[in-house]
């Protein structure tokens, strides 16, 4: 792909990836052939601000960690009642981290 491409791409879709992927991201991009770039345009990427307001309203029912397609934990949370609330406050310091990573898995998918 183009550095134009990448950029653009980069540019609306950077908040979704932690800042330390950025690079590598960048480097994949531009190593992928353009015929990856309407599969990179479909994709839905999880806010990460959004599921942390998710995770502090109804972070016990598991309901955030469904959205990011952890559905294993999710009904784990659902339950315990978010491990009785220790679970739930933990995530709220985790969840995240672990929606950009979802995130990346899913980019990783396309490209790869």
């Amino acid at each position: 792909m183009d550095n134009q491409k990448v950029d653009l791409f980069l540019m609306t879709n950077g908040k979704y990836f932690e800042s330390y992927h950025l690079t590598a991201i960048r480097d994949r991009l531009l190593q992928a052939d353009d015929s990856r770039w309407m599969a990179l345009q479909t994709l839905e990427f999880n806010d990460p601000t959004t599921i942390l307001i998710v995770s502090l309203l109804a972070g016990s029912l598991g309901i955030d960690r469904f959205l990011i397609g952890d559905t294993g934990m999710g009904i784990g949370k659902l339950l315990t009642c978010g491990g009785m609330g220790i679970w739930a406050i933990v995530d709220w310091f985790l969840i995240m981290g672990a929606t950009r990573e979802k995130n990346l898995a899913k980019l990783q998918q396309v490209l790869y």
